[in-house]
């Protein structure tokens, strides 16, 4: 529908006026005009002539179609009428007021609109003056009110409005009398200005004139130094001492004439004697101005003004400014303030600092020159001193900066920076110096990158050597990195053959980390010249300077020709040959083999090496030492130093004969009177062929009775007869060829007398028992074993008769034997001799094998073997030491073979662990025992079952093919860790850098061995491994390989936004690429005109790093195009566009509106989202981001933040099915992001057929994974082997997997899982499961098999699952056992150890449930050897020995034994003390008997069932080095309440004292023990109450000093003191007597009890029927000489008070109820009486050790003084029975027999051990009575 529109109006001339109301012509439109209701004209334009005032208002143009009804349309416009103003009234052009009279000046305009009126005087505007008697009035003008002499001027009047302006003006005179201001009197400094004024008014003016007598100055008179200034005033200038007087000013006009009169006073100046000077300083410094100032004397002294405090002061008239600065700087003005006259200098201050920094620094690539860069700046402030030059900086490749340019012409604001590296990256910055010193640096420029060019330099230090004969290895360095001009992609290697012209051939080496190059396939031993270039991305760089190598030498590929072979002698062979071809020799000739063997031993090589003769043609060697007579081959080689040529065809040729060698085993026999046989053997060395014998004989030492024979060479024996009897005869025998007579063989023999029977053998003695053969005197021997068996020949030897000894072979080991023997000669057999003793063969290793080794069963690491033991006749030992030897290894030699000792001589079965899987075993198995091993038996052939590999694919490598592809390649897994048939592979892959899950492909089938992986990410690190499998599972994954894909050109930079944007500049940010697709080398921005296709880009690059750029010089208010793109060394990627507009108008977008998901959009996994882009914000939008919410409960998260700006729909992927969204979006533009959206109503994503498979459990999928309603199952299956029939049939083996679906589709299928139709898992456990142990490290396993019905198929074996009761998750262990059997022994168990153990039997469906864990514990065995055997308190005669509990207990620690002697003999003897320390808590011992300066080995075993290993160590017994010495003046006073003990500090040591310790020794024991420990370091002194005393009994004190080394030497014993106390009565002498007496009465009953009880067990039958053969016994040793017993009448739990003292507990001393002698004169009868005790004397397990007890046990226990106490303490009673010296041992008062009893320990027993001054040990016995 058509409108009007006035769209314009104007004065078409200076009396028209147009209105237009529609420019264009429209058909059938009516145009009319109206003003106020009325129409006033038509057509599309008005006229209006001359307008005026009248024909201002409102004009309507009205549109309308002719023949329409619709309603007319209007357009309106306002005119508005105006007209210049003009004067009504205007003044006259001069006005003459009087003084103190109101002046009018008339001023009046009209216009339209009114004008507004304006009063000016002088030019100035009223407004301004403010003066009051100024009134302005719009009816009459301006009105002057009193007028004043100053009011006389020009008044102009300005009318204005809009139409223009007009104006008037009058000029007012103001007529009056004169009228003056008296001058006043002046004081005026010398040299000054003084000033008289005269202030006159009038009108007209008054003229001025000044008199001093004369005029000195008018309007016409002017004198020098006096002026008439234009207000009157005179000046006098400058005041000179002579002006001093009066001065009148006269002012006259035409109304009349008027003066005044002033004095003039001239004072001498007051001037400044020290001006201010100039003066620079550095910023932060001190300024200081000096001035000071002369006066006139006629007044009084200047006072000058100071001021302290602040920066600045003044002190003493200098200015002193401090820590100046640039506000600091001007002019400074010193004055000097006086009445006598004032005077002032100006200094200039000038503070200088350090220059500003650069402004503006920017660099651009130079176009002409590719390694420059130009650079500019703004110059800075240079600080107040002129700058003196800049310094320029750079950093390369992001390194430290560093100085490039030192001194930069300060005058120029732009260079060229050259001389850079190409392909590099640089910053730039810049500082400016001046006098001060080196300002800040400037802004860092934009980083930029030179453009690559190819390496400059070759590659360095290139190295080439002959790795083979075929072989160059060459390796280099990289080029210098400024010479590389790029980023290194490879290097160039060309080679040819050195010295020769052709072409090179080259090899590309595509990876910069190699450096280095194997040149296969060359010429052997041949020289190359090989070379070497870089190259970039922009090309290949210069080659290297040649290096030249040869391939190593290779071996000749010919022999030696024209071989000659001749035999020189018996011994020597010559050769003679000429070299191979040099072109065969293929190196250096190292000279040539001559190569000898027999004929018969081709292994016998002689060989003789010859260096080669150079310049003869011909060659000779000799080859010596060879066998005489004997064929030989020969052959010649030729070798270089890799190895031998080929060996000529060998010739076969004979050495010559020679003489033979001696005859052997000349022997004689029948021997008689008269005649012998002489008998011989041919030459072990024949030398030639035999042609016959010499034998010479001759009485000895009579060579006139010679004789020889000759004998054929077939004649080996000669009978000489016609001897003289009882001659000696020199007999010769020589061997004969047709080299001559040999070598002479000789013997002497003589003649017999007549023969006789031989008498019997006598003396026979055996000696040298060894397990088989035994020597003894014989010629025929005959034995006689322990189970009388008959006698028979054994042993027989001949030609021996002057032996006396001779030795039997081929004795039963560990055998009891009588030997008897008799002689033989030539008339017959002697008599046999007398039988021997009995003597038994020592034992020997096991002479044969155990037999029947078979297998019993087989798991995938073990073998489980049976056989058949050794008889016991096969020992060769005592059955306790046999045991067996069984030993597996692999088949194929590999790996290290397993040996397993099996103890115990019924042992029949053992498992040997930790096998291959899938391999083929050898096993063996042989007895032992303690002697040595015996044979190996037969060997048995066995194998492991099949298992998981165990190793990975060899070889794994993997060759990026192009961007997105990688071909993975491997070898098949090593034949030993097959470990089974390998079905397939598995690669799994995944992106190394990113969190990425891991993906898997199959590969079927072992010799597949490659697999091309696609589709990849583009220049990603993937890292990939491969696996093997057989029907057991996966093997183990090969080691990572790690490779990146290779580069592409990247995609778009992401994230692009100009956050500041000017009229004429934009700044552009980006983020790199979200695909770079390889190494980002720089990025370009081309921009241009939006819409303006025909105009270039404007294009600019910038380094790798830059992540922004300002672009300038733009236009503004303009739409510009922007592009940017990544490059990599690929090329230029992707554009991302962009447009922006350069306006300051900028604000955040308007959220996206109308957001929906329109329901043919939305999929099981994604949605398609819609909405209409909102407002811009006058900047373009960059992108979209989409956030949803999963409902109910979850959070808003961005799902994607970089939807394109130019899209009005998004796919939203990676949603889950059936599931409900929310969804939002917010916009970005360069200012930022916008609001939030409105929400998405909720959409439901629909099902989907891809759920998660099923799980071998056949359980549900989860209901995450669902993805929809869950409609139902399927179950597929297929029989493993051919077979047409679709009916599951009983007994095969079927695959089975599943899927579930819903009304979408399908998921995917389950694992596959094999079953066996017609037979299911057992669905019991085995019963009546029972374990006991056998041994220590075997437990016997036996059990019952379900019942029948529960089998649910054919039952294969059962699996024993065992551990350790307390570390299952360590220690747990299969073992299989195959039907039938139902036991099984699990063996090398741990010692004394609980195990649990389970028990499950299985078919081919699987294994069933299983049984309830049963337990058993191992047998105890002999612990480990104890940890930590320490020494501690250690002196010359005492240690305190500790240890720690085994770690290897093996059972219950019964306790330990201590066994302490010296390493070499003390005085001549040598004590092994042996302690038993029951229990396992006590872990200590005092040893108080050693002998100082001896070196002892102690060792401690622990017992459990039997006593283990000894941890042993050595101690000598001396103080520790370091240890204090001997404290010194030991003394004792007594006194009525105890002892006071008293000594001096001796030698400290090494270290400070920390305590002393105070020993003991009572009388009645001797041996000195811990009396008081630890007195501080600080005491001198101690007392002892004499409670803690014995009464009766003396005492031996001495010191022993502690540091922290260890104990010292005590001090020397104080003198023995004796506790005083009342006697009682028991201690008289009548008691004493009355108690022996008793005493003796009683001993006098025993001993006839004891009589009488011997003889009555006399005559007792004993089973042995043999005496009880006396056993060595251990007991005490004593000084008395004799063997003796001792029942101490003290029980253990009784305290003795020197062990425990100040509260400690000191280690125990040796337990007298547990010590052990070994010395030889213990025995263990006592007068004839056999003593049935154990050797090992102990303590009752139930009492405590005196070790145990502590200071409040002896406070609160001590013995009362009474009648049992006495006797057990009084030495006289206590050692008072004696019996026999060791001479009397073997004496019997009383000899019988006894039969066996039990053995049973005294109830009380303790040994004590001394050691004797005399070095005898003597053995103590006494009673308690």
């Amino acid at each position: 529908r058509p409108g009007p529109a006035i769209d314009n109006a104007e004065l078409c001339s200076t009396s028209l006026f147009c209105f237009m109301c529609v420019r264009r012509p429209v058909e059938n439109l009516l145009l009319s005009w109206k003003r106020d209701g009325r129409r006033i004209g038509s057509g599309p334009r008005l006229l209006l002539p001359a307008p005026d005032s009248s024909d201002s208002g409102m004009y309507i143009c009205e549109a309308a179609l002719s023949n329409s009804t619709t309603r007319p349309v209007e357009a309106r416009a306002h005119l508005t009428v105006i007209a210049p103003p003009t004067l009504a009234m205007q003044p006259k052009s001069r006005i003459i007021g009087d003084l103190e009279r109101n002046v009018e000046i008339p001023c009046v305009a009209t216009g339209i609109p009114q004008p507004r009126m304006e009063w000016f005087k002088d030019t100035i505007p009223l407004s301004k003056l403010a003066n009051p008697r100024y009134k302005v009035t719009m009816a009459t003008g301006l009105t002057v009110r009193r007028v004043q002499p100053g009011d006389g001027g020009v008044f102009q009047c300005v009318a204005r409005n809009a139409a223009g302006e007009t104006q008037a003006y009058t000029q007012l005179l103001v007529c009056g009398s004169p009228v003056l201001s008296s001058p006043e009197d002046q004081t005026v400094t010398e040299g000054n200005t003084a000033v008289f004024q005269c202030q006159t008014s009038g009108a007209p003016r008054p003229a001025i004139t000044w008199r001093r007598g004369i005029v000195l100055a008018s309007g016409s008179v002017q004198i020098p130094r006096f002026s008439l200034l234009q207000s009157g005033s005179l000046q006098i200038r400058p005041i000179s001492s002579q002006d001093s007087g009066e001065y009148t000013c006269f002012a006259s006009n035409s109304e009349g004439t008027i003066n005044s009169t002033a004095a003039l006073t001239v004072l001498n100046r007051t001037v400044l004697s020290v001006p201010p000077s100039d003066l620079r300083v550095i910023k932060g410094t001190t300024a200081v101005l000096k001035c000071n100032a002369t006066h006139d004397s006629r007044r009084g002294g200047a006072t000058v003004v100071s001021t302290s405090g602040g920066r600045v002061s003044v002190r003493q008239g200098s200015l002193t400014i401090g820590q100046t600065w640039s506000g600091d700087i001007g002019d400074y003005t010193c004055t000097v303030v006086s009445k006598a006259g004032n005077d002032s200098k100006t200094a200039r201050l000038e503070v200088i600092e350090l220059p500003h920094s650069p402004r503006s620094l920017t660099a651009r690539l130079n176009d002409t020159d590719s390694r420059s860069v130009l650079l500019s700046w703004l110059r800075p402030f240079d600080g107040n001193s002129p700058l003196l030059y800049y310094l320029l900086e750079l950093s390369e490749n992001n390194s430290p900066w560093k100085v490039y340019l030192s001194e930069v012409d300060p005058t120029v604001a732009n260079i060229s920076v050259g001389g850079l590296t190409p392909a590099r990256t640089y910053q730039f910055r810049l500082c400016a110096v001046n006098q001060v010193g080196r300002g800040q640096y400037s802004g860092e420029t934009q980083r930029l990158m030179l453009r690559e060019e190819a390496p400059s330099a070759p590659p360095k230090n290139i190295v080439a050597s002959g790795r083979t004969n075929q072989s160059i290895m060459v390796q280099w360095q990289p080029p210098p990195e400024p010479q590389l001009n790029g980023v290194l992609r490879g290097y160039m290697l060309r080679y040819r053959l050195a010295g020769l012209p052709g072409d090179y051939q080259e090899k590309n080496i595509t990876s910069p980390e190699t450096n280095y190059c194997l040149l296969k396939d060359l010429i052997i031993w041949t020289q190359y010249q090989i070379q070497v270039a870089a190259y970039t991305g922009a090309g290949l760089g210069v080659y290297s300077s040649s290096v030249t190598e040869y391939t190593l030498q290779g071996v000749p590929t010919a022999p030696p020709q024209e071989v000659e072979v001749v035999a020189v002698n018996s011994t020597t062979i010559r050769f003679t040959w000429s070299p191979p071809p040099q072109q065969f020799i293929n190196g250096i000739n190292q000279g040539y083999k001559l190569m000898v063997w027999p004929e018969q031993f081709p292994e016998d090589v002689t060989m003789v090496t010859i260096t080669p003769d150079y310049p003869a043609s011909r060659h000779t060697g000799l080859v010596i030492g060879l066998n005489k007579f004997t064929w030989y081959y020969s052959s010649v080689l030729c070798f270089t130093t890799p190895g031998d040529g080929p060996r000529s065809p060998p010739a076969l040729l004979q050495t010559h004969q020679d003489v033979p060698g001696p005859v052997r085993q000349l022997t004689f026999s029948e021997i008689l009177d008269t005649s012998l046989k002489v008998s011989w053997a041919e030459p072990e060395d024949k030398n030639g062929i035999i042609t016959g014998f010499v034998l010479r004989w001759e009485v000895l030492g009579s060579e006139s009775s010679a004789q020889e024979k000759a004998m054929s060479n077939s004649t080996l024996q000669y009978h000489l007869s016609g001897l003289t009897s009882t001659t000696t005869y020199s007999l010769q025998v020589a061997a004969l060829t047709a080299a001559g007579r040999g070598a002479v063989t000789s013997s002497t023999i003589s003649t017999g007398v007549p023969p006789e029977l031989p008498g019997a053998p006598s003396n026979l003695v055996i000696s040298n028992i060894s397990p088989a053969p035994s020597p003894c005197a014989s010629d025929r021997i005959v034995q006689e074993d322990g189970r009388e068996e008959p006698w028979k020949v054994l042993y027989q030897e001949e030609n021996q008769p002057d032996t006396d000894s001779i030795q039997i072979p081929k004795l039963s080991p560990f055998t009891q034997y009588r030997f008897r023997m008799r002689q033989l000669n030539i008339v017959g057999t002697s008599p046999l001799s007398g039988p021997s003793r009995i003597i038994q063969t020592l034992q020997d290793a096991p002479d044969s094998s155990p037999s029947q080794l078979g297998l019993l069963s087989a798991t995938q690491t073990s073998l489980k073997f049976k056989w058949k033991p050794l008889e016991e006749s096969q020992y060769n030992s005592s059955p306790e030491s046999m045991g067996y030897r069984l030993r597996v290894w692999r088949t194929d030699g590999l790996g290290d073979e397993r040996t397993v000792e099996i103890e115990g001589v019924g042992a029949a079965e053992c498992s040997v662990e930790g096998l291959t899987p899938w391999t083929h075993y050898q096993a063996q198995i042989q007895g032992y025992n303690s002697i040595g091993p015996g044979p190996w038996g037969n060997t048995l052939p066995a194998m492991t079952t099949e298992s998981v590999p165990s190793g990975p694919p060899q070889n794994v490598t993997a060759e990026a093919v192009s961007s997105t592809k990688i071909l993975l390649t491997w070898t098949p897994v090593l034949k030993a860790q097959k470990n089974g048939v390998i079905l397939g592979y598995k690669v799994f892959y995944n992106e190394r850098d990113l969190v990425s899950p891991r993906r898997e492909q199959l590969v079927s089938g072992e010799g597949r061995v490659s697999l091309m992986l696609t589709p990849l990410q583009k220049y990603t690190v993937y890292e990939l491994r491969v696996l093997a499998f057989t029907r057991s599972g996966d093997g183990p994954l090969s080691a990572p390989v790690l490779l990146r894909t290779k580069e592409d050109v990247p995609g778009p930079p992401v994230r692009v936004v100009f956050p500041e944007v000017r009229l004429t500049s934009v700044r552009v940010v980006w983020q790199p690429p979200t695909s770079p697709n390889g190494i980002i080398l720089g990025y370009q921005i081309s921009y241009r005109l939006e819409g303006r296709a025909l105009l270039r880009w404007t294009t600019v690059e910038v380094g790798s790093t830059g992540r922004q750029f300002t672009v300038t010089g733009l236009a503004p208010e303009q739409t510009y195009a922007f592009r940017l793109t990544a490059r990599t060394a690929v090329g230029w990627g992707q554009e991302h566009q962009a447009l922006v507009v350069t306006t300051e108008r900028r604000e955040r977008p308007q959220p996206p509106r109308k957001l929906s998901v329109p329901q043919e959009g939305v999929e099981a996994r994604r949605v398609q989202l819609h909405w209409v882009t909102g407002g811009s914000g006058s900047s373009p939008l960059r992108y979209f981001t989409v956030q949803i919410k999963e409902l109910p409960d979850g959070e808003w998260n961005a799902h994607t933040t970089d939807v394109p700006n130019n899209v009005t729909n998004w796919t939203v992927e990676g949603m889950k099915p059936f599931t409900s969204y929310k969804l939002r979006m917010l916009a970005t533009n360069d200012v930022g992001d916008s609001v939030l959206s409105k929400e998405t109503d909720a959409v439901t994503t629909l099902q989907d057929g891809k759920k998660s498979e099923l799980s071998k459990s056949s359980y549900a999928p989860s209901e995450a994974s669902v993805n929809g309603v869950l409609t139902g199952f399927r179950l597929y299956y297929r029989e493993l082997a051919a077979n047409s029939s679709s009916i599951l049939k009983k007994y095969q083996h079927y695959q089975i997997f599943m899927t579930s679906y819903n009304i979408i589709g399908e998921s995917p299928p389950s694992a596959p899982v094999d079953v066996s139709v017609g037979e299911a898992a057992p669905s019991v456990a085995p019963h009546s499961i029972r374990v006991s142990a056998l041994s220590p490290s075997s437990l016997e396993v036996t059990w019952d098999a379900p019942p029948l019905e529960t089998h649910n198929g054919l039952i294969q074996g059962y699996k024993i699952h065992y551990w350790e009761r307390e570390q299952q998750n360590r220690t747990e262990k299969v073992q299989v056992v195959f039907v039938p059997d139902t036991q099984v022994q699990l063996t090398n168990l741990s010692s004394y150890t609980a195990y649990m153990l389970t028990l499950t039997a299985f078919n081919t469906a699987g294994d069933g449930p299983p049984s309830d864990p049963r337990g058993a514990r191992t047998q105890q065995s002999a612990p480990s050897e104890p940890s930590s055997l320490t020494f501690s308190e250690v002196t010359g005669t005492s240690v305190n020995v500790s240890w720690s509990a085994p770690l290897s207990p093996n059972g219950q620690i019964e306790g330990y034994r201590v066994s302490y002697q010296p390493t070499a003999a003390v005085q001549g003897l040598t004590k092994a003390v042996t302690v038993d320390v029951n229990g396992s808590w006590q872990r200590w011992l005092k040893v108080r008997d050693l002998v100082r300066g001896a070196n002892y080995m102690f060792s401690v075993r622990a017992l459990t069932v039997s006593y283990g290993p000894a941890a042993q160590a050595n101690l000598t017994a001396r103080p520790l080095p370091g240890s204090p010495g001997a404290p010194v003046d030991m003394s004792v006073s007594k006194t009525s309440s105890g002892l006071t003990l008293h000594w001096a500090e001796g030698d400290i040591g090494s270290a400070p004292i920390s305590g002393y310790v105070v020993e003991s020794r009572p009388s009645d024991e001797g041996v000195w023990d811990s009396f008081i420990r630890l007195v501080p370091p600080s005491s001198r002194s101690i007392s002892v109450p004499v409670e803690r005393l014995r009464s009766g009994v003396s005492y031996e004190f001495r010191v022993i000093a502690v540091n922290r080394y260890g104990y010292g030497q005590p001090s020397a014993p104080s003198a023995a003191l004796a506790a005083q106390s009342m006697r009682p009565f028991y201690e008289e002498w009548w008691f004493l007597l009355v108690m022996a007496l008793v005493g003796l009465i009683l001993v006098l009953v025993l001993v006839f009890a004891l009589l009488l009880h011997g003889h009555s067990n006399k005559y007792k039958n004993c089973s042995s029927g043999k005496h009880l053969s006396p056993a060595d016994e251990s007991v005490t040793l004593d000084n008395g000489g004799f063997t003796a017993l001792e029942l101490n009448s003290r029980t253990l739990n009784s305290k003795n008070s020197f062990l425990k003292k100040n509260g400690t507990r000191s280690p125990p001393r040796p337990s007298p109820g547990v010590l052990h002698y070994s010395d030889e004169d213990i025995c263990n009868n006592y007068n004839g009486t056999v003593l049935t005790e154990s050797t090992t004397l102990t303590e009752k397990p139930t009492e405590i050790s005196e070790s145990e007890l502590t200071d409040s046990d002896y406070e609160e226990e001590q013995p009362k003084h009474s009648f049992v106490n006495h006797y057990m303490s009084d030495p006289t009673y206590y050692n008072s029975w004696k019996r026999q010296p060791k001479s009397l041992k073997n004496t019997s008062a009383f000899p019988y027999e006894e039969c066996a009893t039990v053995e049973k320990e005294p109830y009380y027993q303790t040994v004590v051990t001394q050691h004797s001054t005399g070095g005898a040990y003597t053995p103590s016995f006494s009673s308690f009575v």
